[in-house]
């Protein structure tokens, strides 16, 4: 730090501890005696009082309903957009030969998600509303949500639980998406 920002925080801090010793005068809380109120920073600051994206990842089971469920009570509360995502898997080898009926098979049920839900928008929403968006790509399903959640700059990701046995041994997506640390992860069971 150069002196001049030192002397301009010093400024800064001498004016809200004014600030706060005038609160307190006004009857407002100040806190411990001896500490003063903190203030907010100056200038440009990344990052707001509450998420602005909450991305969920949806693959069609109950443990992925149950997570956008959960991440769109999350959305409404924090008055934050629901970003939810449907990863199209990419086709292994062995089932190449049936490449064009898989990739037919996946968009169906990216366009059976997209109805699912907004038949569960079209039930409430007369009790809350939330801003949301569905999104789909092909890819592998943690590279897909974690260039999603890059890509909005989602303050959190929330998946369902694997339900598949496998995953216990190498790994599911939400362990991988716990793992790469970029984002707060929430796993719904």
């Amino acid at each position: 730090m150069s002196n001049e920002s030192d002397a301009a925080d010093t400024a800064d801090a001498g004016e809200a501890a004014a600030g706060a010793r005038g609160a307190a005068a006004a009857g407002a809380p100040t806190g411990p005696p001896g500490h003063e109120a903190a203030a907010a920073p100056a200038g440009f600051e990344l990052g707001t009082d509450g998420p602005g994206v909450i991305l969920a990842g949806l693959d069609g089971s109950d443990s992925s309903w149950r997570a956008t469920a959960y991440a769109a009570g999350l959305a409404r509360r924090q008055g934050a957009v629901l970003a939810v995502a449907y990863i199209q898997p990419i086709l292994g080898a062995a089932t190449a030969l049936a490449g064009a009926a898989v990739e037919e098979t996946t968009q169906e049920i990216a366009e059976e998600l997209l109805a699912a839900l907004r038949e569960a928008e079209h039930r409430v929403r007369e009790v809350w509303k939330v801003e949301w968006r569905f999104l789909t790509m092909r890819g592998d399903p943690y590279g897909g949500l974690a260039k999603l959640a890059d890509e909005l700059r989602a303050d959190a990701v929330v998946v369902g639980v694997s339900e598949q046995a496998g995953h216990k041994v190498i790994g599911s997506v939400a362990v991988r998406l716990v793992k790469a640390g970029r984002w707060p992860v929430t796993v719904v069971p």
